[in-house]
């Protein structure tokens, strides 16, 4: 069963990255799932939890992030379709 929601931050280098997981995890009840590089500098946190934790975590992610560089996006998936656990795990493709 999926997640009740999904959340991202991607931002443009691993410390800003790590600042946002770290700022994820401590604010609000949600799981971190994954860290994806998808190419560059782009760095991607994911978390998962119940869609106000996630919307918290994501919020606090994305402001502790830009206090130490740059953030690309930050969204939430509410409710995401059965496979999305699945597509997370697969490699990226380059």
């Amino acid at each position: 069963m999926p997640p009740d929601a999904l959340g991202f931050v991607e931002t443009i280098g691993m410390a800003a990255g790590l600042q946002a997981a770290d700022a994820m995890v401590k604010a609000a009840n949600v799981r971190l799932i994954a860290m994806q590089r998808p190419g560059g500098s782009i760095i991607t946190m994911i978390v998962q939890g119940d869609v106000g934790a996630v919307r918290a975590a994501v919020d606090a992610g994305a402001a502790a992030a830009a206090m130490v560089g740059k953030v690309r996006s930050a969204h939430i998936i509410a409710r995401p379709i059965d496979e999305m656990p699945e597509i997370l795990q697969r490699p990226p493709v380059r």
